[in-house]
C-alpha cells in the first residue's frame, strides 16, 4: 500500500522512531543513502511562502542525489485552473514523490488519493508534520530521550503546530501542555485522537487557559506565531488577547532550569517571544530549523522505500 505523511498520526510510536533514527544517521553521514540517483526528481509545490521549507528540502533532495522540481502553486493554478486529482496525475508521472505546502488538508487527501507516489504535508492549515519531526529530533538530541518528557506550547493552541504537537507528542510518549485563550484552543478531534494515542504511549495530554500552569517544571517550552498565514485581519484581536501568553523570561522562568525554548519560526521579538528568550542560551530554534532538513530526507527514503 502507498504511504504518505498527512498528518502526524500517519505514524505509528514504533514508525516515528523510526524516522527519528534514520533521520539521526542521516545527519551524521549526509551522503549515506542516494535513493533518488538518477537525478529523480522531487515535486515540490508552494501554495504559501515558505523558507525553511524550500531550502531544507531542496537541499535534502539534492544530498538524496535528486532533483528538487519547485512548482509555483499560483502558477499551476491547482483548483482553479486544474484539479487536484488531473494535477496529481500529472505531476505523478513526472516525479518520485509530492511535497506540498498548501491550505485545506483535503488538497493533500485528493493529491495522495491520485497521484501514484508518496506525498508529503510540507505544512497545511491543520497540521505540520514535518516541523514536528525536526522539532522531536532536536528535542531528543539536547535532551536525550522523548518519553517521558513535559512539553508546553503557548499561544494560538487551535494552529496547526498545536495540532502537531499534540498528535506527535502524545506518538512520541510525551506530556503535552497546551496554554491558549478558550477561543483558541485545539479542535476536539484532534484532542481526543492525541489522548487516544497517549494512552498506548503512556503520554498525555492537557489543555488549559493558564500558561503558568503549563509552563511549571516543564522540560520544553514551545510557541508559534501568532497570525499565521491567513490570520492577517485578525491581528489586532490576536495579538490582544494572546498577550499574556507571551514567552518571556518571567513566564520561562516556572519551566526547569535546563528547559529549551523553541520556535518553528519565523519569530517575531517582542510579541509572542522576546527576544532574550528567542536569542537566548537555552533556545534551539536554530537547531530546529537545520534538522527539517533532516527529517525531511529520512521522510523521503522511509516513503519511498515503503513505496518500492
Amino acid at each position: 500500500m502507498m504511504r504518505h505523511l498527512l498528518a502526524d498520526d500517519d505514524l505509528s510510536p514504533a514508525e516515528q522512531g523510526e524516522l527519528l533514527a534514520l533521520a539521526a544517521a542521516l545527519k551524521a553521514a549526509p551522503f549515506s543513502q542516494r535513493p533518488l540517483a538518477g537525478p529523480r526528481s522531487v515535486a515540490m509545490i508552494f501554495d504559501k511562502q515558505t523558507l525553511r521549507t524550500q531550502t531544507s528540502f531542496s537541499a535534502g533532495i539534492a544530498e538524496l542525489g535528486g532533483h528538487p522540481m519547485v512548482i509555483e502553486g499560483s502558477l499551476a493554478g491547482i483548483g482553479t485552473r486544474e484539479s487536484v486529482p488531473d494535477v496529481a496525475r500529472v505531476v505523478g508521472r513526472q516525479a518520485a514523490a509530492i511535497v506540498w505546502r498548501t491550505d485545506a488538508q483535503q488538497r493533500l487527501e485528493e493529491m495522495a488519493q491520485h497521484a501514484g507516489v508518496p506525498v508529503v504535508n510540507a505544512l497545511s492549515d491543520d497540521y505540520h508534520p514535518c516541523q514536528l519531526l525536526a522539532d522531536l529530533l532536536t528535542v531528543s538530541e539536547h535532551k536525550g530521550q522523548l518519553a517521558g518528557l513535559s512539553v508546553a506550547f503557548l499561544g494560538d493552541g487551535a494552529c496547526n503546530m498545536g495540532s502537531s504537537w499534540l498528535l506527535a507528542g502524545a506518538t512520541a510518549g510525551m506530556h503535552v501542555r497546551i496554554a491558549a485563550p478558550q477561543h483558541f484552543q485545539p479542535d476536539q478531534g484532534v484532542t481526543d485522537r492525541a489522548r487516544k494515542i497517549a494512552t498506548t504511549t503512556g503520554g498525555s495530554v492537557a489543555v488549559d487557559d493558564d500558561p503558568v500552569t503549563a509552563v511549571r517544571d516543564a522540560d520544553v517550552v514551545v510557541t508559534d506565531t501568532w497570525v499565521s498565514m491567513g490570520k492577517e485581519a485578525e491581528v489586532e484581536q490576536r495579538l490582544a488577547t494572546l498577550a499574556p501568553y507571551r514567552l518571556g523570561a518571567e513566564l520561562f522562568a516556572h519551566a526547569k532550569d535546563d528547559a529549551i525554548a523553541m520556535h518553528c519560526l519565523p519569530a517575531y521579538r517582542g510579541t509572542e517571544i522576546d527576544a532574550e528568550v528567542l536569542d537566548g542560551p537555552r533556545s534551539v530554534v536554530w537547531d530546529e530549523a537545520e534538522n527539517r532538513r533532516h527529517v525531511q530526507k529520512a521522510v523521503l527514503v522511509w516513503l519511498l522505500g515503503a513505496a518500492g
